[in-house]
């Protein structure tokens, strides 16, 4: 019985091997780009860079592990919905009053530990943010917040 239920297992996963979504196709930076249009805190920048790129841009580095069904579903759905709520590559296609709103929600998803995801920083360790990291974060999307409500 147990070796049927192993077989079993051992079958669905080969099967759902066949079932892997469309990865989101690397895009190099274009001149609607985040970073095009805001400076500053080059540190805030880089965590940006570092920890928001994968799920909102274009600019998406797949780990080795992204391509192994049922993980791939679920890290592609985690990329499409954040690129639809926020799209660091498509920032100058933005309204001013909407890229205001993005900074400010940014601020808030900050400040609540929304963002990054605990799913995201269970398994990328680098994107665990300090407190001063946090903090540098939330100032750096506050600028851009009242850069575009002024």
């Amino acid at each position: 019985m147990k070796q049927k239920i192993g077989l079993g297992i051992i079958l669905l996963f080969a099967v759902l091997q066949l079932f892997n979504p469309e990865k989101t196709q690397y895009e190099k930076p274009t001149k609607n780009d985040f970073f095009e249009y805001e400076t500053g805190n080059e540190e805030a920048m880089l965590l940006v860079q570092k920890i928001c790129y994968d799920c909102h841009s274009k600019q998406v580095k797949y780990p080795w592990y992204a391509s192994i069904s049922p993980v791939s579903l679920w890290i592609q759905d985690h990329i499409e919905h954040g690129s639809e709520h926020l799209n660091f590559s498509k920032w100058g296609e933005y309204s001013t009053e909407k890229r205001a709103h993005k900074a400010e929600e940014a601020v808030e998803e900050l400040e609540e530990g929304e963002m990054p995801l605990e799913s995201y920083t269970f398994i990328h360790r680098e994107a665990n943010l300090s407190d001063e990291e946090k903090e540098s974060l939330i100032s750096f999307f506050a600028a851009i917040e009242n850069k575009y409500t002024e």
